[in-house]
């Protein structure tokens, strides 16, 4: 049982990376069609971080009444409702409603499915887990690459993106009492033992304010590398 929810975590992941490099693929050609400046790609990035932030800190509380596998799941089926959005969205500004729950749902699944697994499994599942989401980043701009040129143009894209996260969502649902066969005393006692941390009490724990230091800025110069080479190769026709 072990193995198969590893096999359940391990496709949620895949899922979570899906999202995370879509919109910047797709980018250029939704303000294209929305005749919007570059810049306001922005509004949809930072309100998906904000999500993010604001679900991850609250993630604990979720977990300690929910458990990790309700939430993963909702949070799950909260980004692939925001997908099919995104696939149907009018204007950019729909979009950004919906970077809201796409942000939430990404934010549940990174800190509920990491903290499983470093709890549960060896620093070499952890690894492979994070190898798995790498899978998911990949995917995406590869299946719009292949859609884009047609009728549906990116959102085609996004529509496929969204089935996929569908058919993940339905899994997690579908496997719900897989995690209580796998791990069914270290569950309990998980909800038990969980502590929920107040952000001032969490920043206080050592090397917590020295990690989140470090993190933040590799983290925008990735995405700004990122933004700025899609758009690099959109305009080049390389």
């Amino acid at each position: 049982m072990s193995t198969i929810l590893l096999i359940i975590i391990y496709a949620a992941f895949i899922g979570l990376g899906l999202p995370d490099s879509l919109f910047g693929t797709a980018w250029p050609a939704i303000y294209t069609d929305f005749h919007l400046p570059i810049a306001y790609g922005s509004f949809v990035s930072v309100t998906v971080s904000c999500g993010t932030i604001i679900s991850s800190l609250m993630s604990t509380r979720l977990i300690k009444r929910f458990g990790t596998s309700k939430v993963a799941a909702f949070s799950t089926m909260l980004t692939a409702v925001a997908l099919l959005g995104f696939a149907f969205a009018p204007n950019i500004w729909f979009m950004v409603l919906l970077a809201v729950p796409l942000g939430i749902g990404a934010g549940s699944i990174d800190v509920g499915l990491n903290n499983y697994v470093a709890l549960h499994y060896s620093a070499t599942v952890m690894s492979f887990l994070h190898c798995f989401y790498g899978i998911g980043v990949s995917i995406s701009p590869y299946i719009l690459s292949l859609v884009i040129s047609g009728e549906g143009g990116w959102r085609r894209g996004y529509q496929i993106a969204a089935t996929i996260q569908m058919g993940i969502t339905v899994l997690m649902f579908v496997t719900l009492p897989v995690w209580k066969k796998a791990h069914p005393e270290s569950m309990t006692e998980e909800a038990e033992k969980m502590k929920v941390l107040s952000l001032k009490e969490a920043l206080s724990r050592p090397g917590v304010r020295s990690i989140a230091a470090f993190s933040l800025p590799p983290a925008l110069s990735n995405a700004s590398a990122a933004g700025g080479a899609v758009l690099f190769w959109w305009n080049t026709g390389v």
